[in-house]
């Protein structure tokens, strides 16, 4: 590493003129500047420049080595010039992840927006309902449910919803505990859930699972298709579905609240900057009106 520092800075004296030119530019001292080219020198087992009182003359060996040390100059100031149009241009892959309940209505529309908006961005979307370890998936962000126990994570609260228990209408005529029930992967085997009246008042549900799906789309087209009862999010549930309705409009589950989470905590890739702030707008808002 040491010896690519000295290659870069004999370019610098190189393209000044003279050890001060070059000193003047880096911010060194004079002697500094002339140590490092002396040692280089000593290193390499050849003169590079010549110098005289007023002029310094590349030597042959110093002609060709110049050429090699300016192209790593170039590598470097390219480097550099890319990674800061990035932050100021966003581009780049983001990698997002989601449970399948929320990416129709809450991820879909903002997704395309970001596409349309800024055609340097590529967005891979992992739509998964089991919590997936960031680093070890390589994950920018993650729209989860629940608060995450990894302390590592920058986790930002973007709202709340409630889950409805929904089912087709001739539901609403049958006893809602003997009904069959179309679970989630997530809800397991056994269900007790605890509803809450206006007035404060307990009911508990614990229906006979009939059915486990592990994909949400699944569970809704079942419900749909009178199979049986179960959970659709009220903001799914607002966009209006057939053949579905509430059974219980008086009593309600707890909120689940919704989270953003990023490893990143300084240094954001502007790409993952701008879809951070466009999710959280979006989300935030459609959880607002519900």
């Amino acid at each position: 590493m040491r010896q690519l520092g000295k290659m870069s800075l004999f370019a610098h004296v190189v393209e000044a003129g003279s050890v001060s030119g070059a000193a003047d530019k880096l911010g060194l001292s004079k002697s500094v500047v002339s140590q490092h080219l002396k040692t280089l020198e000593q290193d390499l087992g050849v003169v590079l420049i010549k110098r005289t009182t007023r002029r310094q003359f590349l030597t042959e060996p110093g002609k060709r080595f110049y050429e090699s040390c300016k192209a790593l100059n170039q590598i470097a100031a390219d480097a550099w010039e890319n990674i800061q149009a990035q932050q100021s241009e966003p581009e780049g892959k983001v990698h997002i992840t989601a449970p399948n309940a929320l990416v129709e209505t809450l991820l879909a529309p903002v997704i395309a927006n970001l596409i349309q908006q800024y055609p340097g961005v590529i967005i891979k979307l992992t739509c998964e309902d089991q919590q997936l370890d960031l680093m070890a998936h390589d994950i920018d962000i993650a729209i989860r449910i629940g608060v995450s126990k990894d302390s590592t994570l920058r986790q930002k609260r973007l709202g709340a919803f409630r889950d409805v228990l929904c089912g087709h209408p001739r539901f609403k005529e049958t006893s809602l505990e003997q009904s069959p029930y179309v679970a989630n992967a997530w809800e397991g085997e056994t269900i007790a859930y605890q509803f809450v009246s206006a007035n404060g008042e307990l009911q508990t549900f614990s229906p006979q699972v009939s059915c486990i799906t592990n994909a949400f789309h699944s569970t809704v087209s079942l419900i749909r298709s009178g199979a049986g009862i179960g959970l659709i999010p009220d903001f799914y549930l607002h966009k209006g579905l057939p053949d579905i309705t509430a059974l219980l409009p008086d009593e309600s589950l707890p909120e689940n609240p919704v989270y953003l989470l990023t490893p990143f905590s300084k240094h954001v890739p502007m790409a993952v900057k701008v879809c951070i702030d466009e999710l959280s707008k979006h989300i935030q808002a459609q959880l607002l009106n519900t």
